[in-house]
């Protein structure tokens, strides 16, 4: 193309409308994914309302096509993470200190409606331990654990966090799941991990008596204060038990294609529970589940509390749990969705989860979200597609109906081993010895986390770790980073000085780079840092010539408010009134459009805004070459 079609020049043109500048920032907060590109290319409207339904409803996207040859992979996927469910849907019901029957109903019909909604391919649905304890610690500061009106206020506040799940998603407010940064999420797994292996010293050591309380302070107390109730016998086959599962994790890392010894394991102990506890239960002293009664749980949507007596309880724990469900299944779908070159809609997900709540809260079910564990397994199981939850969930049907008393003999014991070996597994130690040597201020925010959440409460332990984490964001937004650029030599490329120290400078020329936009937070900061860079160089000159050209790269400014225009405007009038004038190179459209609605244009002057840092600088000197050659001749 040549210089006349497309000439090296800035573009001064007309600002971009309210509208036009509107509707771009709001597809980019809204619709970054363009979920609409799907239906450009169609013209006919019953192709495009396929496509909508199939865009909201994803089972009728991949239904259609699905084989036999398929299905052969999904049910061995299904049964094999069924297999897990049942003794993990027992453990954390009881950590939830609900009926486990109603963790048993919540791996049956929310898996259905996940493969009905869900996008991911891989995500096995059930309940976590982390909301489990987040549930009953809120709870229970209204209801007496295990009576109807805990159980009915767990049931609303499954409800809330399917409400604010699906709101989230209709509003495509994924945005706010980010929030929630990896260091964050590492420390309060690994404080929740540490708190749920404490909580359940309770089973572990036979103790009748424990605390309500969920910190490691209250829970040690407990332990002291009830020492004399511990069963040796029953703490020997929580060991045993212990090891075992711990031996299966270890065949599984070792070989990854015996994934499904790790995937029975849960399995075995709770049947190896059970003939304990039938056989010897008594001689031994061992706790058990107690009465599970077959068939299909009543509809609970006549349970559901909205007093306001009540409601502050179940609304908090929905938001909160809410929040946390969404992130660890949409990071866990996403992770396995680049193993395989897939792609998941995070805004499809939460409408996903969202309906599987609100559904479940109606049907005696409580939160769920997509667990690591059974992901994993579902994984390495081979799953093809979402019909392995629906496999799973006929499992659990069959369970339900026909299967269901044979667990009340399952010893908390074995309930205990089951939870304290997948705990284990989340507190990522080598994951924080990494953040330790890679960046300070993300361990602070990790060990924040788990501290806080260890020592106070979980709630509070991750409102710290969050809020850490935001003013760190205000601290990047508050002192950008500028840098003094600098030529790389033989070739047309200007670099940060301090990362190339080799570059070449210009004579009376200052060459800076700004990396973030401009606005009221950080304006003040950047009049203060450019002047000082001129101040600097000045005083660092070898040459008794002072600077006479302030070159402003804003390439990296994609955004600039009125408060940023006017710092624009007082530092040139600064430099101004040292002799020092003021470039502008490459400024963004949006930076542009601001500029130009102002009147800033006018003031600073077009001569004074150039496309590229090389066009500038070939501006400068020639102006230095012609004022030398004026002075010259007046000698």
């Amino acid at each position: 193309m040549s210089t006349e079609e497309y000439p090296r020049s800035v573009n001064f043109g007309p600002a971009r409308s309210f509208s036009i500048v509107l509707r771009s920032k709001m597809k980019e907060t809204f619709f970054p994914d363009d979920p609409f590109r799907q239906f450009k290319s169609e013209t006919s409207a019953g192709r495009r309302a396929l496509k909508g339904l199939q865009y909201f409803i994803p089972i009728l996207e991949w239904l259609p096509n699905y084989t036999l040859n398929l299905f052969k992979y999904d049910l061995l996927a299904g049964i094999t993470i069924a297999s897990l469910a049942i003794p993990q849907g027992i453990s954390y019901a009881n950590l939830a200190q609900i009926p486990p029957i109603i963790g048993l109903y919540s791996s049956f019909v929310p898996p259905l409606l996940y493969a009905v909604f869900g996008s991911s391919r891989h995500l096995a649905v059930g309940t976590v331990a982390a909301c489990s304890l987040l549930i009953a610690e809120t709870i229970e500061k209204k209801a007496e654990p295990s009576t109807d009106l805990y159980v009915s206020l767990v049931f609303t506040a499954t409800l809330f966090a399917g409400l604010f799940q699906t709101v989230l998603g209709l509003l495509r407010l994924g945005i706010l799941v980010d929030f929630l940064s990896h260091s964050t999420i590492t420390g309060f797994m690994g404080g929740t991990a540490v708190l749920i292996i404490l909580q359940q010293m309770k089973g572990f050591l036979g103790l009748k008596h424990f605390t309500a309380h969920t910190g490691i302070v209250y829970v040690i107390r407990a332990i002291i204060q009830n020492r004399n109730e511990c069963n040796w016998k029953c703490t020997l086959i929580g060991i045993a038990f212990l090891a075992f599962l711990q031996l299966t994790r270890y065949v599984k890392k070792l070989k990854s294609s015996l994934f499904w010894v790790s995937a029975i394991g849960p399995m075995v102990v709770v049947v190896s529970g059970c003939l304990i506890a039938y056989s010897v239960g008594g001689k031994l002293g061992l706790s058990t589940v107690g009465p599970l009664k077959k068939g299909i749980n009543s509809l609970s949507v006549n349970r559901l509390i909205f007093s306001s007596k009540y409601v502050l309880a179940p609304l908090k724990a929905g938001l909160i749990t809410g929040l946390i469900a969404l992130t660890e299944g949409i990071a866990i779908g996403r992770s396995f969705a680049l193993s395989t070159n897939d792609h998941i809609d995070g805004n499809k997900e939460m409408i996903a989860y969202g309906a599987m709540n609100i559904i479940g809260s109606m049907t005696s079910c409580y939160l769920t979200t997509g667990p690591f564990s059974k992901t994993v397994v579902n994984f390495n199981s081979g799953c093809k597609t979402p019909m392995a939850n629906v496999v799973q969930s006929v499992c659990m049907l069959m369970v339900l109906l026909f299967m269901a008393p044979l667990f009340s003999h399952t010893p908390h014991v074995a309930l205990s081993a089951i939870i304290i070996s997948a705990m284990l597994g989340l507190i990522k130690y080598k994951k924080a010895y990494h953040l330790f040597h890679t960046d300070k201020f993300d361990f602070l925010i990790c060990m924040s986390a788990f501290f806080g959440v260890s020592f106070i409460s979980m709630d509070m332990g991750l409102i710290i770790s969050v809020g850490l984490a935001l003013v760190r964001a205000m601290l990047y937004m508050a002192r950008p980073g500028t840098c003094k650029l600098g030529n790389i030599p033989n070739s047309n490329l200007y670099r940060d000085v301090e990362q190339y120290p080799r570059t070449i400078g210009h004579s009376r020329i200052l060459i800076l780079q700004l990396g973030s936009p401009i606005y009221f937070a950080n304006a003040t900061y950047l009049k203060d840092r450019i002047w000082r860079w001129v101040r600097d160089e000045n005083e660092s000159s070898s040459s008794k010539q002072d600077i006479e050209y302030v070159l402003l790269d804003l390439g990296g400014v994609t955004a600039i408010d009125h408060t940023g225009v006017e710092a624009l405007l007082e530092v040139r009038r600064t430099l101004e009134n040292k002799r020092i004038k003021m470039i502008l190179v490459n400024p963004r459209i949006d930076v542009m459009d601001k500029l130009i609605l102002m009147g800033t244009l006018e003031k600073i002057g077009k001569e004074a805004v150039y496309l590229s840092t090389e066009d500038a600088l070939h501006a400068c000197k020639f102006t230095q070459h012609q004022t030398q050659e004026l002075m010259d001749r007046a000698l």
